[in-house]
């Protein structure tokens, strides 16, 4: 057959300029795609041979060979697959984007053990980014004739028959010159064409072979015997300390593993076997907390192998971390991190997805917005909870170590999402308590709430046993009523976007909303109709102290009242509406334009109407009303300490206790 230049066409001729500048982000990734259609042609070869009835082809023979020259700057793929013939190869790699994987996929009425990777047909000329010369020779199994396609780019391609003896695919790369930022001598060392085998085709189902220099010492050559065998002996032990010669040989080595762990049914996979490969892929010293394992299929078909850490890594609340799973396409690493399989909420999970019916766009890196990955994702999110429920209720001491690593970002991603994923997050929640030793889920918190309790009741402090010396705390343990300890900024921001909890109800059961209320809540009130009559009346009494000390603190505090709430201390502060003083405290420390106004905690200072200092004061009072300034003050800045805060004035404020002292 003569050899005429042909042209690509102009279409292809921008689509090939555009892959080989713009479209692969990494170089390396042109060996992952002349390997994967190396596998897929002896899938069709073995596809072929079946339906034709062709005996004695053996699968496991088939394999896909690796040679590279350093010198002549040549590398070589080449499987044993279907070949093709002129028309095939006009057809295949005449025009770009036509795939023919996709059409012989597109012909399968039903081929178990067919898997077909390549699906764009972009993948081949991927090798333009690494090679400035493409020859292809190639074979068709019982084929009389070969045919080599040669190609420099876009300027176009020749074919012509050639002499290949076995059936199959040759593709020859001339390795471009080293450019300025541009290694292209990696890509004819051994060690990195492992790395790049290991790292992105470990799993195809074929042996990916090459043949590999190695060195080791030259042996000497066994002759002694008898008499000689001693004499053998003290020499070796005089050459003791030499140094030994070494010799170069070359073996034949198999490159990739070619079985995926996940790919084995669950039963035959041992704790120790995920746990090794966990620490082998994701670069961890301590065992996982939880192996997640699952096979899907349906509307999407998948296979994932999910792993929840003991611990979170250095860098893990650093702005610099990367969310993501890999994501695999038949064994084939598409993706090293793909962030849109995983929610924010569940960032901390590592794994992989292997899926054969992901929608892939011509990169092959980079994965549409499609229908199947949003399937995925939204399947492994609720895979993730219920496992992670399961392990707090079958596994609480696991669980509570997941939650000291992870559960900051839990409430984060609740907080963050405006208690949109409640449904979610809500019951994976822990809290500490002043009714358990143990930190407590919403669901246990509600189904110990002794009858009557009407709302989840919190305050923020650093640990259940600084939360039972604030002043407000005394009334709500006398009855029995726990108290959520929040010791996290996020906390109280939280409870607010949430409003209330849902626990689980029987059928037929009203639906209960308990609200989320602070200890400190002006009208968190747990009085009793007489209680509550008879305070109002104190109120009413004590009217004109209770106007003064108000006016003396006007702008400090928006009401000063009587309350029951108190046990033995004489005061405390309560806010209004939905900032609270624990909330305005983390606003206070977080970074913010100076013009911006802070949001200020609407402050309520309450007396208690059963203290003796209200009947003093009331008394003072009478005899002089300057009286009530003192005590405004010193109530003031008694109340202010016991919330953590330093009065306004702390010099004024210890004048006005040496002063009632003297």
């Amino acid at each position: 057959m003569p050899t005429q230049v042909k042209q690509f066409q102009a279409e292809s001729k921008r689509l090939l300029d555009l892959m080989i500048h713009s479209i692969y982000t990494h170089k390396e990734i042109f060996l992952r795609e002349l390997i994967s259609n190396a596998s897929d042609a002896m899938d069709k070869r073995y596809y072929n041979a079946m339906q034709s009835g062709e005996t004695g082809l053996d699968r496991s023979e088939l394999e896909i060979g690796l040679a590279a020259d350093k010198e002549a700057r040549i590398l070589v793929v080449s499987d044993a697959g279907c070949g093709m013939d002129a028309a095939e190869l006009e057809d295949n790699l005449g025009i770009i984007a036509k795939s023919g994987s996709l059409e012989f996929k597109k012909g399968l009425e039903s081929a178990e053990d067919i898997d077909v990777i390549g699906q764009f047909g972009v993948g081949f000329y991927a090798a333009f980014m690494v090679a400035d010369e493409i020859t292809v020779l190639t074979r068709k199994p019982g084929a009389d004739k070969a045919y080599r396609w040669h190609s420099v780019g876009a300027d176009g391609y020749t074919i012509e028959e050639a002499a290949k003896a076995e059936p199959g695919t040759e593709i020859i790369l001339h390795i471009k010159p080293n450019a300025e930022e541009e290694n292209y001598d990696e890509f004819l060392e051994s060690y990195r064409l492992r790395e790049l085998v290991k790292r992105y085709s470990d799993y195809i189902r074929y042996p990916i072979r090459m043949d590999v220099e190695s060195s080791r010492p030259k042996t000497k050559p066994d002759t002694a015997s008898g008499a000689d065998a001693a004499d053998e002996v003290l020499l070796d032990g005089a050459d003791a300390a030499e140094e030994p010669e070494w010799e170069t040989y070359t073996e034949r080595q198999t490159l990739n593993s070619m079985s995926p762990l996940w790919k084995k049914h669950k039963s035959e996979i041992t704790a120790e076997e995920y746990e090794a490969f966990y620490k082998d892929n994701f670069h961890d010293y301590e065992p996982p907390l939880k192996s997640i394992h699952s096979s899907t299929e349906g509307l999407s078909s998948y296979t994932a192998l999910l792993f929840i850490p003991s611990q979170a890594p250095y860098n893990y609340y650093h702005k610099d971390y990367e969310k993501g799973l890999k994501l695999y396409a038949s064994g084939v690493l598409i993706m090293e991190k793909c962030k849109d399989l995983l929610p924010d909420c569940f960032s901390f999970v590592r794994g992989l997805v292997d899926s054969q019916d992901l929608s892939l766009n011509i990169s092959r890196e980079m994965l549409q917005q499609d229908r199947q990955l949003k399937n995925i994702a939204k399947h492994l999110e609720k895979k993730i909870k219920s496992e992670l429920k399961a392990l707090m209720e079958d596994d609480r001491e696991k669980y509570e170590k997941f939650w000291k690593a992870f559960g900051l970002q839990l409430k984060f991603a609740l907080y963050q999402s405006f208690g949109m994923q409640r449904e979610l997050l809500a019951d994976l929640l822990l809290f500490q308590s002043t009714g358990s030793e143990k930190p407590v889920s919403l669901k246990e918190y509600a189904a110990a709430m002794p009858e009557g309790q009407k709302a989840i009741y919190y305050a923020g402090a650093a640990s259940p046993e600084k939360l039972r010396t604030l002043p407000q705390a005394e009334k709500f343990t006398d009855k029995g009523y726990s108290i959520l300890c929040l010791t996290d900024d996020v906390d109280e921001f939280l409870l607010k976007v949430l409003r209330d909890y849902e626990p689980e109800t029987a059928e037929g059961e009203e639906q209960k909303h308990l609200a989320f209320r602070s200890i400190a809540d002006a009208a968190a009130d747990i009085a009793d109709t007489e209680e509550k009559e008879e305070l109002a009346a104190q109120i009413e009494e004590h009217k004109a102290v209770l106007e003064a000390l108000q006016e003396k603190l006007a702008g400090k505090v928006s009401e000063v009242t009587l309350t029951n709430k108190l046990k033995s201390h004489a005061v405390c502060l309560s806010t209004k509406g939905d900032i609270s003083l624990e909330m305005e405290r983390v606003m206070q420390q977080q970074p913010h334009a100076g013009d911006v106004p802070i949001a200020k905690a609407e402050k309520v200072l309450e007396i208690n109407a059963a203290s003796p200092v209200l009947s003093k004061l009331r008394e003072k009072y009478a005899a002089d009303p300057s009286a009530a300034d003192t005590y405004a003050e010193l109530l003031y800045g008694q109340a202010l300490l016991l919330e953590g805060f330093q009065p306004d004035d702390p010099a004024a404020f210890c004048a006005a206790v040496a002063s009632l002292m003297a």
